[in-house]
């Protein structure tokens, strides 16, 4: 849940359940009245995804993870987490062990600032920009493939790519019919219980497919626990030149609290303590935990789309989506705590918009209380594109056009000196709207037998009100342009090298108004590389250079609520060189590599230090580490057994942007150890697949995210030592 943003109480039943029965309606039409040719077709699922994907034609980084890649450690974590030895990428959990709210990076970059899609839908929440995995736990058992873009990439739809791009192709439909049940078990008493099933292509035409997940976790943090369900069910139709999907999934999050990190001394004696929810009596004497300081959210999704191959060079494709989201974050604010610790004004009546209480002639100004922040929104919209393409030209053009409303007000349950009419009374009431437009044309075209020409140019309108105590009002209207360009040269079979260009632009988010004045960000993207491809090695070379203007860089402060704060700093640029490859030194052996080397620079930063300015000269952005490094080693000794030794580090990184030591993450190298070994039985089931998980099993004491809000006001994010999971899935 974005726990920033609070709303009204309640759904809209009327608004979600017509445009469910909208969808099933055309569904049903386009089903039945499509007679067409039932002669096998090629899958048309990529043309879910045509419009954001690449390929090694396109001058753009990137990396793929496919079923067969996330099977393996799909045991109940984000995910983030399943994506962390990929190049530039960084993860941490707050719980500690991926499971509940996770986060990444991306060359330095935070998820606000790395564009999600779901089979071409914008995920990245409109308001905060952020990608909440929570409100989707065990999403990946749902995913065919994915692709992550570094850099600019190719985004069209949704908020800009300024670190990466990330593309994800749920499961395609399936001719046979199956079943599947997934169970895992773990540390932490974290276990996973999935069920899936697919009644295969009936009729040659329609397939319905479906999961159902629950999952839940004690974290490694004290009482981070979670409590996670989802579900996921489609339905196809499949016909000669007509691909029609029907999807509607979501899920359920209950969370523990677990976002304000702990002081290293603290750390020193117990890693795993969690403030939040403390209670203190008016002396300061701890008293215990509010037991119920936790984040409830419900987040569904629904999908249609129709992709239609016109011709041969021809095929189009249309969606719709809808998602409703709607809960709350619940906390207890402890009037000694906030005043003798935080030295806030959270627990002064003024601060909720109420007068002073009078006891027993004496004038109360703050007090103990109990609140939630509500979340009710709506995101709706459309997205289209046909595709041209033969054997020297493809062109895509498409767009969308999407709306958000959230809703957002504070509700108090208790007060230690309250009056009637203040409890239970929707307070500071708001809404927010956000409409995004954009039209693009992307177009790869081979100039002659050994070069590749590809560019891309995006349009795209934004317009967002919003009137709240924390951001006043707000009534900006964007319109932001946003070109591509890029050769590739085909050297020979094994050998291509490309150059590309990319600008992007993008709006501010919710919090980074709340921070006061704020202005949109660009960037100029250069990307070189080099590819390699050979029977048994795959190697990529990508050397970039992200120039900045106005960029909004992470302060190393959280809001009261975990949130990260930003803010705008001029210039500033990341250079670095990324390398990756796979090789398969033999029949038993294979290897996969990769490391990011990069200087990430705000020049001539300015310092506000409340009485005047300072420059600082070029420092370093905060959480933007210069080496990057991880590794996979697969050691198949038997067929159907693999044993996967992986291995990350990830280098000293600073969480301000004024190269303070006294705010500096330190580096830290884990391993992890996967091993799977599937049986294929003759009879009942198709096979059995037994999974163990080790993570950090050398147990190293490392922190992956932290906070500085200057003055030695550092806090950190610790990870779990040494745990297992292990999981058994049994296929028919």
């Amino acid at each position: 849940m974005n726990v920033n943003f609070f709303s009204r109480k309640g759904t809209k039943t009327l608004s979600s359940t017509f445009l469910m029965s909208l969808i099933f309606s055309l569904f049903s039409f386009f089903s039945f009245s499509q007679v067409k040719d039932t002669t096998k077709v090629n899958q048309l699922d990529v043309v879910l995804v045509s419009a954001v994907r690449v390929t090694t034609k396109t001058p753009v980084s990137f990396s793929n993870l496919d079923k067969k890649d996330i099977a393996p450690r799909n045991l109940g974590q984000d995910i983030p987490v399943l994506m962390n030895y990929m190049p530039s990428v960084v993860t941490t959990s707050d719980a500690g062990n991926g499971f509940g709210y996770t986060g990444i990076r991306v060359r330095g970059s935070d998820a606000t600032r790395v564009n999600v899609t779901i089979n071409g839908i914008p995920y990245n929440d409109s308001e905060s920009h952020g990608t909440y995995w929570v409100n989707m736990p065990d999403f990946a058992s749902s995913l065919q493939s994915l692709q992550l873009q570094r850099g600019v990439g190719t985004s069209t739809n949704g908020s800009g790519a300024f670190g990466a791009s990330l593309n994800m192709l749920t499961d395609s439909y399936s001719k046979k019919s199956s079943g599947e049940i997934s169970n895992s078990f773990g540390s932490f008493n974290s276990h996973k219980h999935t069920v899936k099933f697919s009644t295969g292509l009936m009729n040659n035409h329609f397939e319905i497919a479906g999961r159902l997940s629950t999952l839940k976790s004690d974290g490694y943090v004290d009482r981070a626990s979670s409590d996670l369900k989802s579900y996921f069910l489609q339905g196809t139709y499949v016909g000669k030149t007509t691909l029609i999907k029907a999807l509607v999934f979501g899920g359920k999050e209950r969370t523990y609290q677990s976002w304000n990190g702990i002081d290293a001394v603290t750390m020193a004696s117990n890693r795993k303590y969690n403030s939040v929810g403390e209670i203190f009596d008016n002396s300061g004497n701890f008293e215990g935990f509010y037991k119920n300081q936790v984040d409830n959210y419900n987040q569904d999704h629904a999908q249609l789309h129709w992709n239609e191959k016109v011709s041969d060079k021809w095929n189009t494709n249309l969606a719709f989506h809808y998602t409703k989201g709607n809960g709350y974050y619940e906390e207890y604010v402890d009037d000694w705590k906030y005043t003798n610790l935080y030295y806030a004004d959270d627990a002064q009546y003024s601060f909720l918009g109420l007068n002073p209480i009078v006891v027993d002639g004496q004038t109360i100004s703050s007090t103990d209380y109990t609140r939630r922040k509500w979340l009710d929104n709506d995101f709706y919209g459309a997205t289209f594109s046909a595709n041209y393409q033969d054997e020297v030209l493809n062109v895509i053009l498409g767009g969308g056009a999407n709306r958000y409303e959230g809703a957002h007000f504070t509700e108090l349950l208790w007060l230690q000196y309250p009056s009637d009419s203040q409890i239970g009374v929707p307070m500071n009431y708001n809404m927010a709207t956000k409409n995004d437009v954009n039209v693009f044309a992307k177009i790869n075209y081979q100039l002659c037998t050994n070069v590749n020409f590809f560019a891309d140019a995006q349009l795209r309108n934004v317009h967002y009100k919003a009137n709240s105590p924390e951001t006043g009002l707000v009534n900006d209207n964007f319109n932001f342009f946003n070109p591509k360009a890029g050769l590739t040269y085909t050297v020979d079979n094994a050998n291509a090298v490309y150059f590309s260009y990319a600008r992007a632009n993008r709006e501010p988010n919710r919090t980074d108004y709340e921070g006061g004045s704020v202005k949109p960000e660009s960037l100029n993207d250069f990307e070189l590389g080099w590819r390699f491809v050979a029977p048994n090695t795959q190697i990529n070379l990508n050397g970039f250079y992200m120039l900045y203007k106005d960029q909004l860089v992470l302060t190393g402060e959280l809001d009261d609520v975990g949130n990260p704060i930003r803010t705008n700093v001029g210039k500033s640029y990341r250079l670095g060189l990324e390398a990756e490859a796979k090789i398969q030194l033999s029949k038993k052996w294979l290897i996969s590599p990769n490391f990011t080397l990069s200087d990430n620079k705000n020049i001539d930063f300015v310092l506000e230090d409340g009485t005047d300015l300072v420059d600082l000269g070029n420092t370093t952005i905060a959480f933007s580490p210069k080496f990057i490094a991880a590794n996979s080693v697969v050691f198949s000794p038997i067929a159907n057994l693999q044993l996967n030794l992986l291995s990350k580090f990830v280098g000293s990184q600073y969480m301000n942007n004024i190269d303070d030591a006294q705010g500096k993450l330190k580096d830290y190298f884990v391993n992890d150890f996967n091993a799977t070994y599937t049986i294929f039985p003759k009879s009942v089931f198709q096979s059995v697949t037994i999974s163990v998980l080790a993570n950090n099993f050398a147990n190293r004491s490392y922190v992956s995210n932290g906070a500085d809000y200057g003055g030695g006001y550092v806090y950190y994010y610790p990870q779990a030592g040494a745990n297992f999971l292990a999981g058994l899935t049994l296929k028919f």
